[in-house]
């Protein structure tokens, strides 16, 4: 129930432009600054109390202005706090402010990025984005686009290999029911979904096995292409993984392409976790190979601390892109022939497409290549560190190797001959209920593990002690059969 005064509501809903603005931006600087003060990441409730509890309901006449900055106050107290250092759970986190700028001035001209004529200074961003990450790569002649995530890349990466296989499949269809792709068994689910959409069927597509690593065996995935041969199916594309979700593994994408090339597949690499390796001169050897792949999606919006969304998809052969999007030829109230050079609406899938490039772009300018590098590498020491932590101590063990700034663990005590699983399981539930932090639980194989990602900008070697700590003392409570605060 609204509990203002008549006169206060009206002076609200009359807020003037300048006021508001203004209070929206002291909002953002005190989110801001509350991530380096102590608190919570989250303060976890149910769905149905949260329901209960908030005001979400769509009213008949508008409350004005002043209800906004109250239903924005609301908002703030209850999302997860993600600028926070202790925030560790997905392949993101934290904030780059520069980019937050672009984002903001991106909503506030809000054009759409289908021709040069509607957004002049966008395209000519994301066309020298697109190249230098292009040339990072190894294509120096390529294309690409900015897509909604690494979902959409490797789609689009799938897309492109039907159409090599299948030409003129994306005018005319096709049967999809025998033809294959390979992936590795520690792949991310989106793949799933991009086999559904280009019409083969999650059943076609093949899982190869994978090293004690988290890496694709390229002896196990020409065994699969010769078993997928003698069925009678035809093979037509491998994804290989630069920096697997779980693990963050990098498969041995030089390898796996020889094998795809010899048989005449598309070879795609899912870069989106791990293709800031490429800055790194200590690092970038991870990503050996993939110069001679066809095609490679990379999300600035994971380690590059980009806010979501910021992704793109890199093709070495432009016109096999511009094939999968021709659908774009019909549009002539958008696209005219003048402007076929530039417009980025012939690379895309998307008709109506947000400028996600100009905050990447000021980004990278305020801290060039040198500073990407200097990120990453910052992330995998830290990243050392806490594998240090864990190896030393007796109660704590590592599940998996690192190759990249995931590190995979659980709470192991040596004496201890109950279930881990169960264990682990409880421990991280108490850990989200506390609200301290924040790290994924996840499995490799059969066993639950905690997942700690370093990939925010905030984190610091005294927040991974504090982490450790925790996590040590919540697991001997479980242990003790001390029930948790909360």
């Amino acid at each position: 129930m609204n509990t203002k005064s008549p006169l206060k509501l009206a002076m609200l809903r009359t807020m003037k432009l300048d006021e508001f603005i203004s209070a929206i931006a002291d909002r953002m600087v005190d989110y801001l600054e509350s991530g380096k003060s102590p608190g919570k990441v989250a303060s976890p409730l149910p769905f149905a109390s949260l329901a209960r509890t908030s005001d979400v309901q769509l009213p008949l006449s508008g409350n004005g202005m002043g209800s906004v900055l109250d239903d924005i106050d609301a908002y703030l107290l209850a999302c997860v706090k993600t600028n926070r250092a202790e925030f560790m759970n997905p392949l993101w986190g934290g904030i780059n402010t520069v980019g937050l700028a672009g984002e903001i001035i991106a909503a506030l001209t809000n054009t759409s990025m289908y021709t040069y004529e509607l957004a002049p200074m966008a395209t000519l961003i994301e066309q020298t984005l697109l190249k230098r990450m292009g040339e990072l790569v190894g294509f120096t002649d390529g294309a690409g686009t900015l897509t909604t995530g690494g979902s959409n890349g490797n789609m689009l990466g799938m897309l492109c290999a039907r159409e090599i296989m299948v030409p003129n499949s994306t005018r005319t269809g096709m049967n999809g029911t025998n033809m294959v792709a390979y992936v590795s068994q520690e792949a991310h689910y989106s793949v799933l979904m991009s086999a559904n959409v280009i019409g083969i069927g999650h059943q076609n597509l093949v899982k190869v096995a994978c090293d004690d690593d988290g890496r694709m065996r390229p002896d196990a995935l020409k065994d699969e292409v010769d078993r997928s041969r003698r069925n009678g199916d035809i093979p037509f594309c491998v994804v290989s993984t630069a920096g697997t979700t779980v693990r963050g593994a990098f498969d041995p994408i030089r390898e796996i392409g020889d094998v795809a090339h010899a048989e005449g597949l598309w070879h795609h690499v899912d870069a989106a976790w791990g293709g800031s390796a490429l800055f790194s001169a200590t690092h970038r050897s991870l990503m050996d190979g993939v110069e001679f792949a066809d095609s490679v999606c990379w999300d600035a919006h994971k380690m590059m601390g980009l806010p979501l969304i910021c992704s793109a998809f890199l093709v070495k052969n432009s016109d096999v892109l511009s094939s999968v999007c021709s659908h774009g030829d019909v549009a002539h109230y958008l696209f005219h022939e003048e402007s076929r050079d530039v417009d980025l609406g012939r690379y895309s899938l998307q008709c109506g497409r947000r400028n996600d490039a100009l905050k990447l772009w000021l980004a990278w300018r305020e801290c060039g290549d040198e500073g990407w590098a200097q990120l990453v590498e910052r992330y995998q020491d830290l990243a050392g560190y806490l594998v240090e932590k864990v190896e030393s101590s007796s109660h704590l063990r590592m599940m998996s190797s690192r190759m990249w700034t995931n590190v995979c663990f659980r709470f192991a005590p040596d004496d201890y001959d109950g279930d881990l699983n169960e264990l682990n399981s409880e421990l991280r539930s108490r850990l989200m209920r506390n609200g301290n932090f924040m790290v994924s639980r996840s499995n490799i194989g059969n066993d639950v593990i905690l997942r700690s990602v370093i990939t925010n900008p905030e984190i610091t070697t005294t927040t991974l002690d504090n982490l450790v700590e925790e996590i040590l003392a919540i697991g001997d409570d479980v242990i003790r059969g001390i029930p948790a605060l909360n």
